[in-house]
């Protein structure tokens, strides 16, 4: 049994670079709306607060016969958001490259979008919950 060579990211992040311009820029973009979001969830953090609203669970409450709502925690439980953008900004490029590598450039290039797509949800969640929006 053959084993399969290690994915080299220097390599293909050269090679994305030379010959694959749109994914680069993609690449580039999804990590700049990334550190975006990282910096507006740090904002939006309240740690002087003990509680605050970390989710809306009406279709949650509908199926469970509970009233849904706003759900109020500690703010502790908002880190997701942060983490949900190093996340997107870092794992998700990486995972691009191994796409990329393994399946193409197409392919690659839907995976970044569709991630973008996620980070762009994720500005809307935070601004329903904090009531900004």
């Amino acid at each position: 049994m053959k084993k399969e060579p290690k994915l080299n990211f220097r390599a293909t992040w050269r090679e994305v670079a030379k010959k694959q311009k749109p994914l680069m820029l993609a690449m580039i973009i999804l990590a700049m709306m990334s550190v975006l979001l990282l910096v507006f969830t740090f904002f939006t953090l309240k740690p002087q607060n003990t509680v605050v609203i970390v989710g809306y669970g009406d279709v949650y409450g509908e199926i469970a016969g509970l009233s849904g709502g706003y759900r109020r925690d500690s703010w502790m439980n908002m880190l997701a958001f942060p983490l949900l953008a190093i996340i997107f900004g870092v794992v998700h490029n990486f995972l691009a490259l191994r796409i990329y590598r393994k399946h193409g450039r197409d392919l690659a290039l839907t995976f970044i979008g569709v991630t973008m797509l996620l980070v762009v949800a994720t500005f809307v969640v935070i601004l329903r919950l904090t009531g900004e929006w």
